[in-house]
């Protein structure tokens, strides 16, 4: 016969109050039916495990061994009922986020210091790749979550909520015709050598330069292809083209490079970060973190 943490609740309940009567009302259970609870725990044992007296009960040495294990029982079922619970508040477990490199101009470094006080018993595991990497790694339950450079195509299996708009800016090398501009019209950028973000690594950023280009009259000549937006500059900076990034990039300033405002409506608000989560994923905390990055309380 097995013994359960209901025989165990109720024994340290007697031993603790020395009653039969007042344990039975502190656990709201008639005495009759906790004297056949006890009886089982005893037969369960083996052994006797309390002695009725005029004065109360009392345990007896069996019954003193194991109300130091009842105890400790009590205490880890307890512990790994809240542990269970936090885990799916999302409040406790451990977090795979994957992110492109431009999130960490701005938007993690506001976010995360935020969530990881709110839910610091939250493991975070970081891991920085391109979007298409990335979208590929959350349909295999390789990460929780990812920030990614949008627009992606629509996918049942994802949900996408963007926290982040940014808009597009040109950088020059420092040295070049347009370097002293206070703001530039895009069709100005007609004839120009490009530095441009590889459309297989970098969708979300190839698809929203070419389409601003193509508003503005003129498809882009690219001299080089880059993925990341920090190589496109330093890219900008060795002379090898202009190109078109996100705003907060300026946050990274290169001496070599000239960041100019664009004139076209277009380019305002152009570009947006989003978290993408697995529809079916376990992880409560990357929601936890989407709330974060949204400002949700």
């Amino acid at each position: 016969m097995s013994v359960d943490l209901r025989q165990l609740r109720q024994f340290v309940a007697i031993a603790e109050l020395g009653s039969f009567r007042r344990a039975a009302d502190v656990l709201h259970i008639a005495q009759p039916a906790l004297s056949v609870s006890i009886q089982k725990l005893e037969h369960a044992v083996g052994v006797k495990l309390l002695d009725r007296s005029a004065k109360g009960v009392t345990m007896t040495p069996a019954g003193e061994a194991l109300m130091q294990d009842a105890r400790r029982s009590l205490f880890f079922a307890d512990q790994a009922r809240r542990s269970a619970r936090r885990v799916a508040l999302g409040e406790l477990g451990d977090l795979r986020l994957g992110f492109v490199g431009s999130a960490t101009y701005a938007l993690l470094p506001q976010c995360l210091p935020r969530f990881r006080a709110r839910y610091p018993q939250v493991q975070l595991a970081l891991r920085e790749e391109t979007t298409v990497r990335l979208i590929d790694m959350l349909r295999a339950n390789e990460i929780d979550a990812a920030v990614i450079r949008g627009p992606i195509a629509d996918d049942p299996d994802l949900e996408v909520t963007q926290v982040e708009r940014d808009d597009l800016i040109l950088a020059v090398p420092t040295g070049h015709a347009l370097a002293g501009a206070a703001r530039v019209a895009l069709h100005a950028l007609r004839g120009q050598d490009f530095v441009l973000y590889a459309h297989d690594k970098v969708p979300g950023l190839f698809s929203v330069t070419h389409e601003l280009c193509r508003r503005a009259g003129f498809s882009p000549r690219v001299s080089q292809e880059a993925i990341q937006v920090q190589t496109v500059v330093s890219l900008v900076a060795s002379g090898m083209g202009v190109a078109l990034v996100p705003a907060v990039a300026r946050a990274y300033s290169n001496p070599h490079v000239r960041f100019i405002d664009l004139i076209d409506d277009d380019a305002r608000g152009a570009l947006s970060l989003s978290i993408v989560i697995n529809r079916d994923s376990a992880s409560a905390s990357a929601g936890r973190l989407r709330d974060a990055m949204l400002g949700v309380d």
